[in-house]
């Protein structure tokens, strides 16, 4: 069976997509610098080196363990430290992924999955829901740094023949979310609902995204990897949700008698995000099966079973 090296494999869809892997029969070696993953995220029966990608002693874990394919989630995923730190965000996104390609390279590996950003591309949209035709002009240091991630996987076919698929996620949610820092809303708004806690709106709360299940996303890594198709493809769900729906509906599924609290916008926030799903049925055989209501009712669950 192939193997696979997987990137922050700690961490919230990449500890998932890890036990499928594993499930199917793969070989996973993980990496991750446990900044913002979880020990108990891993699974006991991949290999587990921790380290960061940047690091040059990475290629020690390549020599060693020599995968097909690299399965590359680890990054600098907080919008808002991009903003304050770009440096820094380029030196994790850009410079650690270069890391990961050159070592690609020189030890064989075949395929590159590499989690993109449906919603940090585009920028605001100009088309609703955006197709990856639509143009490109993010608005934060972090989506540069993903799409010129796009840009070098591109390089590194044309030019050396390294395959690759760039998913190109919307608003990824679902077990194991990490409720601190840089999560998303879903596991922010559950978690402060489930402890008697006051969420809080930023703006009017009519800002909309596009909310796509882990479980769906792991079913599109799946089919990026054993398919045959190369380039990028965006893993949303084609339907737009604005926060004050969202914060309604899990405030029914937590039984919260929290109120509807609003605070000032947050500056340089993207007002509408939605992405569209049809070129990924045609290239990879995928399309989303979780429905919002239900993705949300077994999110709420799993917090509830933290507490």
């Amino acid at each position: 069976m192939p193997k696979v090296l997987v990137t922050g494999g700690a961490g919230f869809i990449a500890s998932h997509i890890t036990d499928r892997y594993i499930s199917e029969g793969y070989d996973v070696v993980i990496v991750d610098n446990l900044s913002s993953g979880k020990i108990e995220n891993l699974n006991p029966k991949a290999a587990f080196y921790q380290i960061d990608i940047r690091d040059k002693g990475i290629s020690a874990v390549f020599e060693k363990e020599r995968p097909d394919i690299v399965n590359h989630h680890a990054a600098q995923m907080d919008v808002r430290r991009s903003v304050s730190d770009p440096a820094y965000d380029a030196d994790v996104n850009i410079l650690g992924m270069l890391n990961l390609l050159q070592n690609s390279l020189q030890y064989g590996v075949k395929k590159v999955i590499f989690a993109s950003s449906g919603g940090a591309i585009y920028g605001e949209q100009d088309i609703f829901p955006a197709p990856e035709s639509h143009p490109a002009n993010p608005l934060s240091p972090y989506g540069i740094s993903k799409l010129a991630g796009e840009k070098y996987l591109f390089y590194y076919k044309e030019v050396h023949g390294l395959d690759y698929v760039a998913l190109r996620y919307a608003n990824v949610y679902g077990p194991r979310q990490n409720p601190h820092g840089e999560a998303g809303v879903v596991a922010i708004f559950s978690t402060k609902l489930l402890k008697g806690e006051q969420p809080v709106i930023n703006g009017d709360g009519k800002q909309t995204r596009d909310y796509v299940y882990v479980k769906d996303v792991v079913e599109a890594n799946w089919r990026a990897t054993t398919g045959n198709f190369s380039g990028p493809v965006n893993i949303g769900t084609g339907v737009e949700t604005d926060v004050n729906e969202l914060f309604l509906k899990l405030l029914k599924l937590s039984g919260s008698k929290a109120k509807e609290v609003h605070a000032p916008a947050k500056a340089g926030e993207q007002k509408r995000s939605v992405i569209d799903n049809r070129k990924a049925g045609e290239a990879i055989g995928w399309k989303p099966a979780m429905v919002l209501d239900q993705g949300l009712k077994e999110t709420v669950e799993f917090f509830s079973s933290l507490s």
